[in-house]
């Protein structure tokens, strides 16, 4: 899995145009996937519905969070949209390392689990040993793969929105 330092990165390029209350949540639903971490102190193996990179990484859990956390905020179809795909670019980045058994993305209805055919972003160990080289070596395929394509979207965002914003006329008093 990518670190819980990157998965809110997919939420950057929105920062200037979300309202703080859905940004919060988007940020929220970057992260919330991973609580599924839980189940291994209860005794829930990783290849479980519930377990690691299970139910929670799913679409179905994905569309979940992101009604509650809408309504939550009252907010509309855009609040929910976005909520859905920043929880959802959870399971996509995970589905992009090269570790782990897959996501289940079609959990409860299939447990089978995925993996992308092109695996880029190194897993992100666990614990303790993510402060290795190896945790080091993630930090840096999450720069090169995550955190770069994001500021870039960021980046062009901002310049695109100061151009129309340049090109629009102004009205007189």
């Amino acid at each position: 899995m990518p670190t819980i330092l990157t998965h809110p990165a997919v939420a950057l390029p929105f920062v200037s145009r979300m309202p703080r209350r859905v940004l919060f949540c988007g940020v929220i639903g970057t992260i919330i996937p991973d609580a599924d971490v839980i189940a291994f102190a209860f005794g829930i193996p990783y290849a479980h519905t519930f377990g690691h990179r299970g139910f929670t990484h799913s679409i179905a859990f994905a569309a979940l969070f992101a009604l509650v956390a809408a309504v939550l905020v009252r907010g509309r179809i855009a609040a929910f949209a976005f909520i859905f795909l920043c929880t959802m670019s959870h399971a996509i980045l995970d589905a992009l390392t090269d570790g782990g058994l897959g996501i289940a993305f079609f959990s409860p209805f299939s447990n089978e689990r995925y993996f992308f055919p092109w695996q880029p972003i190194r897993v992100s160990p666990l614990g303790a040993g993510f402060f290795s080289e190896r945790g080091w070596e993630t930090l840096r395929s999450e720069v090169v793969w995550v955190w770069g394509p994001c500021v870039a979207v960021a980046l062009a965002a901002t310049f695109v929105r100061s151009a129309v914003e340049r090109r629009r006329p102004r009205r007189l008093s």
